[in-house]
């Protein structure tokens, strides 16, 4: 991965309950969710990748002391936490000198506080200014709620982080995020505010997505469609994908960037493309 985390395991569940309607899941499995059955196996392979690595690790952006393999790359781990043997895969990670899990979230799962993972969980919660959320993210968690999540997780020694993904573009895009990081500032707790890093995503979209969101959401189309600033890419899947060009995204990115620490300087952006 290299980006949000070193690596991404196998999956231990594929799909998602959910259904927003920017998520590159929906473009591969449409409905449903699948469970991995074979729980073990899977940390089996992770714990067999791990002692092929080289120890103490060299410091990067994910993590100075451990390898981080991200275990929620095809689901909302949080959302689907009663489907998975979720504390044998915690106590997996928790028990290993060597690394530690990640996942994002839209959903507060208040279970979670029944566990304590000596900061060898990472939850990264997905963030967006509200209407849009309301649009795109619908049943998902609120942004005020998974804000306040964010106090109790490192309460229970979490280690959390914020995840602004996707950044949309459209015409007022900068006054509501100045609007989010007011929020952050004023939600995330002072004492741990050192200890809350963030990773931002600017949009890609889809053309198959795009068609389908048409006949569900077509006012959600108004901020994610919208070629007069994006670009064709061909993904490694061989579909035709939308992203900001990237002559534009370039300025985006600084403009993000500017505005970000000016009001929340410090929450550190581990990455932003």
């Amino acid at each position: 991965s290299n980006r949000s985390t070193d690596f991404i395991s196998p999956s231990f569940g594929y799909g998602c309950l959910y259904n927003c309607l920017y998520c590159y899941m929906k473009r591969h499995k449409k409905e449903g969710l699948s469970i991995a059955v074979n729980t073990s196996t899977i940390l089996q392979s992770i714990n067999e990748h791990c002692t092929w690595l080289e120890y103490p690790k060299i410091p990067n952006q994910t993590s100075d002391l451990y390898y981080t393999y991200d275990i929620s790359c095809n689901e909302d781990f949080s959302l689907h936490l009663k489907y998975h043997n979720w504390k044998e895969i915690f106590n997996f990670f928790k028990n290993d000198d060597r690394i530690m899990a990640s996942f994002a979230t839209k959903y507060v799962n208040k279970n979670l506080l029944q566990y304590n993972p000596n900061k060898k969980i990472r939850v990264r919660l997905s963030l967006m200014p509200e209407f849009l959320r309301q649009i795109l993210e619908p049943n998902t968690s609120n942004i005020g709620n998974r804000l306040n999540f964010v106090n109790e997780l490192i309460e229970m020694d979490y280690d959390v982080h914020l995840n602004f993904s996707p950044v949309i573009i459209h015409d007022k895009w900068l006054d509501n995020y100045k609007f989010l990081f007011e929020v952050v500032d004023r939600q995330v707790h002072n004492k741990n505010k050192d200890k809350v890093k963030c990773e931002v995503i600017f949009l890609t979209h889809n053309t198959k997505k795009h068609i389908v969101n048409l006949t569900i959401n077509s006012n959600a189309e108004r901020y994610l469609w919208n070629p007069s600033i994006q670009e064709n890419k061909i993904s490694q899947y061989g579909g035709t994908n939308l992203r900001y060009k990237a002559y534009l995204k370039k300025e985006f990115i600084n403009q993000f960037k500017e505005l970000h620490n000016s009001i929340i300087g410090w929450n550190t952006i581990r990455y932003i493309f």
